[in-house]
């Protein structure tokens, strides 16, 4: 076993508000984002969470891929947003695909400040 994980910290996210509150449409950009990428969505899970009195509910979306997953938690109150890709490399290497999802991800939420981190996991990266 060998793939990528790619993770990104967002910060002051300037992008519309129901990037960060509705699921629904979340998940959908998601999906539509993975396939752009070229990998392949097997399923979703959507959650909503309640309203706080610091303000509207974030959501996690996570989407299954045949070559591992990818998963978004927001918080509307901070304007803040983590973002997991992670591929299995079984196979073919979709280490591109990944980064390009990634890429298009952060987009959508216009982050202020953004963290990114790689981690090879199992065996060494391809030269």
């Amino acid at each position: 076993m060998q793939g990528l994980h790619l993770t990104a910290d967002l910060s002051d996210c300037q992008c519309a508000l129901h990037w960060l509150t509705d699921a629904a449409q979340l998940g959908a950009a998601c999906e539509t984002a993975v396939r752009q990428a070229g990998l392949s969505p097997v399923g979703r899970l959507l959650h909503s969470f309640p309203a706080t009195p610091r303000g509207p509910g974030g959501v996690t979306a996570t989407v299954l891929l045949a070559e591992s997953h990818v998963c978004i938690h927001t918080w509307p109150e901070n304007a803040s947003v983590t973002l997991d890709v992670y591929v299995c490399n079984f196979g073919a290497d979709h280490s591109a695909q990944a980064r390009q999802l990634m890429a298009h991800l952060i987009s959508i939420f216009q982050p202020g400040q953004c963290q990114q981190h790689a981690l090879w996991r199992g065996q060494t990266p391809p030269a």
